[in-house]
């Protein structure tokens, strides 16, 4: 991939708000998600946030906040910020452009060769793009996973979002590549007030040597990090697998110490019976992103065995992966084909109900980004990662039970105001960390030299 720079990107129509040192949401419904057991709606809320603190969520009218910002929540449902727990952000510049393809053609004639025109300031306008796109739809968190991820820090802690950063490498970049993984993790986890965290990111086994996965497993422990890594994609990665080398790529990630580092697993469609076993020796640092619309496109089957996860203790996450694939990053839809597709598999119509399902997209991409004791729920003591959003739309009418309304019927565009860390990002409808119309001019004039594949590079061959 080039290293090449251009012309910088315009980033933001002005700098990201200081948290608000008070800030009150006055008579929200609030949905309460417990850990475990149903959610339910709180009538008449105040949220009281100091220093990006959840102060307190009571009846409304008991708070007195005099010096406080303060958001009129009547007539709108707080929920807890939506967490993206896998994605590719910058992909977003790729959008619709590797349709109708096998998944074999998706990687080798379409996006590794279109990466392969990428340059910094490329990756980071595309950071950007999908940092705006996210906040409009109540993402307050994400998991990336991509290239060049200083610049997509940058977009993170300009716009003022939550990200967990992940740099992309393969055994094919070299030793030089690894080091500079890692002191990418040196550098910026705990970036932006601590909105910012970073995990090592080996692409997937088929792409990363054992030594390689070892080395950065061992990186992993000595920092505290973890490793987000693609495994078990789908079926025919985990019969290739034991074909090739005798043993599952669930088990590589055992033996190379992965999973005992701790993992964030994209899509594991391919995790199989002998496979759980090993996932439940480590259960309490591994999760997995389940990205069911990916699936469905490239005609891949089985799905993430969610049911069979959640029975052994791995976390559960719900993500959207890279909008190359996924055409948004709209976790509202990843988190209703989630259900529906889960009941299907399952063939059970009283599995994955509204309340599992709110909670994957909440504590449990909380849990999938290390971040449970912080983020997705709106209680006493958690970050202030709010998302105001109105239902009184003619698709959620009549509003019989929210949380089905949230699941089921709600869209992105129902969203009004996000919150993250105690900032305002969104407010009333209007973007206040980023200028959408100068950066989506600066996106435009990129697109046809990022697009062009006549010259035949590609950052990686697909051979699972």
């Amino acid at each position: 991939m080039s290293g090449m720079s251009d012309r910088t990107p315009l980033s933001a129509g002005f700098p990201t708000p200081e948290p608000t040192r008070r800030l009150l949401i006055r008579g929200c419904d609030v949905l309460r998600v417990p850990a475990e057991g149903e959610c339910e709606v709180l009538r008449a809320r105040d949220i009281v946030v100091a220093d990006g603190v959840i102060e307190a969520v009571s009846p409304t009218g008991s708070a007195t906040e005099t010096e406080a910002d303060v958001i009129d929540g009547r007539g709108l449902l707080a929920v807890p910020g939506l967490v993206n727990a896998h994605t590719h952000s910058p992909m977003v510049l790729m959008r619709g452009a590797a349709e109708d393809v096998t998944v074999e053609g998706w990687f080798n004639d379409r996006v590794w060769p279109m990466e392969s025109n990428l340059t910094p300031d490329d990756v980071h306008a595309g950071a950007l793009l999908a940092c705006a796109e996210m906040i409009r739809s109540g993402v307050t968190a994400f998991a990336d996973h991509y290239f060049f991820p200083e610049r997509i820090a940058d977009a993170v802690a300009e716009t003022g979002l939550r990200a967990d950063i992940a740099p992309t490498y393969f055994s094919s970049r070299g030793q030089k590549a690894l080091e500079e993984t890692v002191a990418f993790a040196e550098a910026r986890h705990g970036d932006a007030d601590g909105r910012i965290t970073v995990s090592l990111g080996p692409h997937a086994p088929y792409t990363v040597d054992d030594k390689d996965l070892r080395a950065l497993s061992d990186h992993a422990r000595r920092l505290g990090l973890r490793l987000h890594i693609h495994a078990a994609e789908h079926l025919e990665q985990t019969e290739s697998s034991l074909q090739r080398r005798g043993i599952t790529p669930i088990r590589v990630l055992h033996e190379t110490g992965v999973l005992d580092a701790g993992a964030l697993i994209a899509h594991g469609c391919g995790i199989v019976e002998q496979d759980l076993p090993l996932l439940a020796e480590h259960a309490a640092t591994t999760a997995v992103a389940c990205c069911p619309k990916v699936y469905l496109k490239h005609a891949l089957s089985p799905l993430t065995p969610v049911r069979d996860l959640l029975d052994t203790g791995v976390g559960v996450a719900v993500g959207t992966d890279g909008a190359a694939g996924h055409n948004t990053l709209d976790v509202w839809e990843a988190l209703r084909l989630v259900a529906l597709t889960q009941k299907q598999a399952v063939r059970d119509a009283t599995w994955m109900t509204v309340s599992d399902t709110l909670r994957l997209a909440t504590r449990g991409g909380a849990r999938a980004l290390g971040l449970q004791d912080r983020i997705g729920a709106l209680e006493p003591g958690m970050r202030a990662d709010i998302v105001l959003t109105d239902l009184t739309g003619t698709h959620c009418r009549p509003l019989h039970d929210a949380r089905a309304a949230l699941v089921y019927s709600a869209r992105a565009s129902d969203v009004r105001t996000v919150v993250v860390d105690g900032r305002v990002l969104m407010r009333d409808g209007r973007l206040l960390t980023v200028d959408e119309s100068a950066l989506l001019v600066d996106v435009d004039a990129r697109v046809a030299r990022i697009l062009d594949t006549s010259h035949g590079r590609a950052v990686q061959h697909y051979d699972p």
